[in-house]
């Protein structure tokens, strides 16, 4: 059966890879680390202002997918420095209303282009 794949204008792909790909009622969306669109690089900031357009980028996806925040039912977070835990986290409770999606957060030793954080989600269709 041949992916259905989504492609949002406003997400970047550094790679080989669909930005999100639809597995029955499930979307998958692929990580997303905090490159502007409009200028091809990572956004300038710390780590509040990656996690944004990490968002930012997310949810361009999940437009183009014709779903919402509302739709996402699990979220992994990467993090270069977990010292960053909790600005990510001041971000992240703007992003969802409770119930919040089941999350899982990884510290890991680096990321592409040198960014802090890199974030993926799985959204659910009604």
């Amino acid at each position: 059966m041949p992916r259905k794949a989504f492609t949002a204008e406003g997400a970047v792909a550094v790679g080989p890879y669909s930005h999100a790909v639809e597995a029955g009622e499930l979307v998958f969306l692929s990580g997303q680390t905090p490159i502007d669109a409009s200028t091809g690089k990572l956004v300038e900031g710390d780590i509040s202002a990656q996690t944004e357009q990490c968002f930012k980028n997310l949810f361009q996806v999940l437009t183009a997918a014709g779903l919402t925040p509302e739709h996402v039912v699990k979220v992994n977070v990467f993090l270069t420095d977990m010292a960053n835990f909790s600005a990510m986290n001041e971000v992240y409770k703007t992003r969802f209303s409770e119930p919040y999606p089941a999350r899982t957060t990884i510290g890991v030793a680096s990321l592409p282009l040198g960014a802090q954080v890199e974030i993926e989600m799985i959204a659910q269709k009604d």
